[in-house]
């Protein structure tokens, strides 16, 4: 080997040892930064002369357990969302030991009731009945505008989730063509990757995302259900619309409520399983199932609390098609749709002297005239007898038949919490599951000792080399002084 070629090979190692100190120093650097990817150097023995040539520089990224953290981030996203809204309908529903819950409402006003039926003829015991009676139906309104906020708001989640979505996907895009450019230059392109990487991160907890590479370090990214996110420059458009208001009369089903429009095509019911997984499929879900679902139980609750007292074997002074101690908004509740009675039940005017009504009316009947015998409780205890009177309609989600109002109330509070531990449940399954994917990613991080290890083994080929450099040198020394 002439003195020429040990040089050069010597050379081309320092060159190597160079780039391989600069990558263990990046390495440590950033052992805490997330997403960052461990880089290593990528060498080949040089094809003529000899000598290492630097092929470039790898990220140290375990593809498998970064395909299943993403599906773990997107369960954990759906998880949470769903939870929150258990929460929240328990909390609007109220537990069995707390005195403002629907049944704590619904107790204090029987319990008014038969103060009342025992003395008719006390006034402040009749105004108890109506605080009771206009506090239990505050509650209900309560309980069915916190499920229509939840509508509106998952309403409102979805639209923030797709504009996310398609801002990332557009960024991500653009890391990928800029990613050919690094390459096809001979750059470095680890750091351009490390922010993809996160790019593809910050919205796998809308939807679950599992990425497919291309040619020149680019890459395609697919939902879970089959759709095309990404696969080329040009990322799909994913358009949504959301609604101002929502009432409780409007679905996505009859059209009242937007859907998603994937690259111009609206997708039916069916179709939006393309985008299961993550927080869009719990919004949508929320939005369309579990707060309708809900909204139909308060609103037969509701329901069954009018019917029970608008009769006239209860007060005889109320005839066909008058409403009786609870209104539809002072009017009569129609049989035909249901839909959203929660959120207008109120007690009948003509009993509050508030709104020009006569508060005895409770005690002498809605529609007669003032009774001469105020120590007649018979219609209180006829509201009362009427509200533990067992009913053979099935509750909803229950299958519970032959129920009293009380026992009613005690199921919505039942499934309401049965709904939120199931959901607390899955939610910490889901977090522990992508906690300990988290913690398997980071074993395949940076490894300090390992890093310490190799720059170690670059210090002394280092070594190796600058010794050749410099025998190489004291030789051309010797041979100057021959001459």
């Amino acid at each position: 080997m002439s003195l020429s070629s040990a040089i050069s090979n010597a050379v081309s190692g320092l060159t190597a040892v160079s780039r391989g100190t600069e990558i263990v120093a990046s390495n440590l650097a950033n052992a805490s930064t997330p997403g960052y990817g461990a880089r290593e150097v990528s060498l080949s023995a040089r094809t003529f002369g000899g000598g290492v040539h630097v092929d470039g520089v790898i990220r140290r990224v375990p593809v498998a357990i970064l395909a299943d953290s993403r599906l773990a981030q997107a369960d954990l996203g759906k998880a949470l969302l769903t939870h929150d809204f258990h929460s929240r309908i328990e909390q609007a529903v109220g537990s069995a030991n707390q005195p403002d819950s629907l049944l704590g409402m619904f107790n204090d006003f029987e319990n008014a009731l038969t103060i009342a039926a025992a003395t008719p003829e006390s006034g402040p015991r009749l105004q108890g009945v109506l605080d009771g009676a206009q506090a239990l139906t505050q509650k209900i309104r309560a309980i069915a505008d916190t499920i229509q906020a939840s509508r509106s708001e998952a309403d409102q989640r979805i639209a923030k989730d797709i504009d996310r979505l398609n801002t990332s996907l557009s960024e991500i895009a653009r890391l990928n063509r800029m990613i050919t450019v690094a390459r096809s230059k001979g750059q470095d392109s680890a750091g351009l990757e490390d922010a993809r990487q996160n790019m593809i991160a910050g919205i796998s907890d809308i939807v679950a995302i599992q990425e497919v590479p291309r040619a020149n370090g680019q890459i395609a990214l697919f939902t879970k259900g089959g759709a095309t996110l990404l696969d080329g420059t040009t990322p799909a458009k994913i358009e949504f619309s959301a609604t101002p208001v929502i009432t409780p009369q409007m679905s996505f089903q009859h059209g009242q409520l937007g859907g998603i429009t994937f690259d111009g095509m609206a997708l039916s019911g069916n179709q939006m399983s393309l985008f299961r997984g993550g927080s869009l499929e719990a919004a949508f879900d929320i939005r369309d199932n579990l707060a309708p679902g809900y909204q139909s139980t308060i609103d037969t609750y509701a329901a069954d609390l009018y019917r029970r007292v608008a009769t006239d074997t209860v007060d005889p002074t109320i005839g066909t098609g008058m409403p009786g101690l609870f209104t539809d908004r002072q009017s009569t509740l129609s049989n035909v749709d249901l839909t959203g009675f929660a959120n207008r039940i109120e007690v009948n005017a003509a009993l509050d002297p508030e709104n020009g009504g006569i508060l005895s009316r409770i005690r002498d009947g809605l529609y007669g005239l003032s009774s001469q015998n105020v120590a007649d409780g018979t219609i209180l205890n006829n509201i009362r007898d009427a509200l533990a009177r067992r009913d053979s309609a099935m509750i909803p989600r229950t299958g519970v038949t032959n129920h009293s109002a009380t026992t009613f109330a005690s199921e919505i509070l039942t499934f309401a919490a049965n709904d939120r531990l199931k959901s607390e449940a899955g939610a910490q399954k889901s977090k522990s599951y992508s906690e300990g994917i988290e913690m398997m990613l980071a074993a395949h991080g940076v490894d300090s000792d390992q890093e310490i290890e190799q720059l170690i083994q670059l210090e002394k080929a280092y070594a190796a080399n600058a010794k050749v450099i410099q025998a190489a040198n004291d030789m051309l020394d010797q041979l100057l002084r021959l001459s």
